[in-house]
């Protein structure tokens, strides 16, 4: 979640933003054990006239706002067989059927449902610090893997989400803050990857190891915000940038294995279609990798919920 943002706002908006948040965190959730259907709408949306530069190669697959009750502070994505699945920083998991034309472009969204994450002792979250969650991933054994930040720990939620969660090994590193790990992808050999949102990269299974050589950092003022598996090998990372009150920025680049970062393959800026990305899915293709990055609206009415796809060739 952006610390600055509350800062720059007009006070319009953060009373506005106030008041989601009281009705979202006054509800009791429902138990952890079911999902619910919940409202699901799409908007297509187009990348936008300027803001928006994509390498050689990369094109853009079609966007979606998504409004719902249940679609705010939605903080990593990732998907399977069609079916997106996301965790919202307000204790929650997400998922839902995304829909494509004939030529494959994202057109919309449906079959919505949403769930409660539990504990340990089968209840669901509190609200936050424990509820604050903000990576996901799902291994090849079906696992699914949701790291938190602020009381910083990934849990395993086992196969397809359905149990009560067990620690996993995550970084020993004290992280600052609010500036946890927000990166959280599959690694080969049934392991993991974690970023930590200021820098930092492990691979993890029965315990973590540092990536590559040297600290894996961002740049030029970004912060690491997700992390997807590249099918071709290393990861997909997207990075956040947001200086208040209307910069706010957004780039994927690849990770190689040794923990080096390229050069970026997508940027967004105003005013293209941009908000505060978090989330980022990578799917193979028969012509190479369909990405999907999703943005956490933070619960504030001035921001959305973006859904956008792009294609990158082989």
């Amino acid at each position: 979640m952006m610390r600055s943002l509350g800062r720059s706002l007009a006070a319009t908006g953060l009373l506005a933003a106030a008041a989601c948040a009281a009705v979202a965190t006054a509800t009791p959730p429902p138990s952890p054990a079911e999902d619910r259907s919940i409202r699901i709408e799409a908007r297509a949306v187009p990348l936008g006239i300027g803001g928006a530069t994509l390498a050689p190669g990369v094109r853009y697959g079609g966007g979606l706002i998504l409004r719902g009750a249940a679609l705010h502070g939605l903080s990593d994505l990732k998907v399977q067989d069609g079916r997106a699945w996301a965790v919202s920083d307000l204790g929650y998991l997400v998922r839902f059927t995304l829909r494509r034309d004939a030529n494959g472009r994202l057109i919309g969204a449906q079959d919505a449902v949403s769930r409660a994450l539990s504990g340990p002792d089968g209840q669901a979250l509190a609200p936050k610090p424990r509820a604050d969650a903000e990576g996901l991933t799902i291994l090849s054994d079906a696992r699914v893997l949701v790291a938190f930040e602020r009381d910083d720990r990934i849990w395993s939620y086992g196969a397809d989400a359905g149990r009560t969660p067990v620690a996993v090994a995550h970084p020993g590193t004290t992280f600052p803050f609010n500036e946890g790990m927000e990166g959280l992808a599959t690694a080969p050999d049934g392991g993991w990857l974690v970023l930590g949102e200021g820098g930092g990269a492990w691979v993890c299974q029965a315990s973590c190891a540092t990536l590559g050589s040297a600290p894996v950092l961002p740049a030029d003022g970004y912060r690491f915000t997700g992390a997807d598996q590249d099918p071709d090998g290393g990861w997909f990372v997207v990075e956040r940038y947001y200086r208040p009150p209307l910069d706010m920025r957004s780039r994927v680049r690849r990770l190689s294995p040794d923990g080096v970062l390229s050069a970026p393959l997508i940027q967004l800026r105003p005013p293209a279609s941009t908000d505060n990305f978090e989330g980022i899915a990578a799917v193979p293709t028969a012509t190479g990798t369909r990405l999907y990055l999703l943005s956490d609206d933070n619960n504030n009415p001035l921001q959305k919920t973006l859904l956008l796809a792009f294609d990158v060739a082989r």
